[in-house]
């Protein structure tokens, strides 16, 4: 199993006495700037904690790479297993590998497909993805409307995440929900594909529609890395930011950033932090036999230009 090198180390062990648990974690993607900060959230809060040992591995976004680091977890007789699963729809396979060892499981940030089938020693900890997507259009459509876009209607453009992973579809419906609501009926999709979470391919489409000479309003995007992406091609195509609406989720360092610049008009704070505290308080409880609910939820929060200093150092 591949592990983390370049300063910080995968297998940390946290206490030089005897080891009260050993947590092992299997994170989709260590590239991603969002999962960065949820697996350094996790690290951060370790260190703090005398009597824990955690072992953090890299699944490359790799289905069966994850399985078999869960696989080696298991064998290695960790006392829980946290993961980030690379495809939610994968997720069966790994509850039934760690029930069968009598290992606790949680699964963060992305909900995976047996949520309401998981037994008692397995929990999901991320915030509410129906709240994501919501709270990112009703601002966009208040942003429009504004500027009395309601009026003749309004071009969407929508950049979606993996289509494998619950949070991509989820925020997207979110979307959809939103611009069916009366007060937003006026904002139309004219283009929905997905960017796969990645700001390269996020500049990749949006070179591509304004090439094919598309004519938009806003760009919703299921996350910030996306939307970056696509302000770069924006930018290099000599599109005044002024002129278009541009919406992310996550509040990245970098989005924020980009907010202050005056080219991110909307994000929404996900705690990647929170969530890797989270996810890993639930293993350590459900390493003890406590009881604990099966969703943990970390409350999102809209970010715009009047309230962005307040997350700079958020995540």
């Amino acid at each position: 199993m591949r592990k983390l090198l370049a300063g910080i180390a995968l297998s940390t062990v946290l206490a030089q006495g005897a080891l009260a648990a050993n947590v092992g974690v299997s994170m989709a993607l260590f590239d991603d700037n969002f999962l960065t900060v949820l697996r350094n959230g996790m690290l951060d809060y370790a260190r703090t904690l005398p009597d824990v040992t955690l072992q953090i591995e890299d699944a490359q976004n790799d289905v069966g790479k994850q399985l078999n680091q869960i696989q080696n977890f298991i064998a290695g007789g960790v006392d829980a297993i946290v993961v980030n699963p690379v495809d939610t729809d994968a997720t069966v396979a790994m509850t039934q590998a760690a029930q069968q060892a009598n290992i606790p499981l949680v699964f963060v940030n992305r909900q995976p497909a047996n949520l309401n089938d998981l037994p008692e020693n397995q929990a999901f900890v991320a915030s509410d993805e129906k709240e994501s997507g919501t709270l990112e259009t009703r601002e966009v459509c208040r942003l429009l409307t504004e500027a009395g876009k309601d009026k003749d209607g309004a071009n969407i453009l929508v950049l979606m995440g993996e289509l494998s992973n619950q949070a991509a579809r989820q925020r997207t419906e979110d979307i959809h929900e939103v611009i069916a609501t009366p007060e937003c009926s006026f904002m139309k999709i004219v283009e929905e594909q997905t960017g796969n979470w990645s700001r390269t391919q996020g500049t990749d489409l949006m070179t591509n529609w304004l090439s094919a000479g598309i004519t938009f309003d806003a760009l919703v995007s299921n996350n910030d890395e996306m939307a970056i992406g696509a302000i770069q091609a924006l930018k290099a195509a000599g599109v005044d930011m002024k002129d278009v609406v541009v919406a992310g989720i996550d509040a990245t360092q970098d989005a924020l950033a980009a907010m202050e610049a005056g080219d991110l008009d909307v994000t929404v704070f996900q705690d990647a932090a929170g969530q890797g505290k989270g996810a890993l308080d639930t293993a350590l409880s459900l390493a003890k036999g406590e009881q604990v609910s099966r969703e943990v939820f970390i409350p999102f929060q809209l970010v715009t230009p009047a309230n962005v200093a307040e997350f700079q150092k958020a995540n």
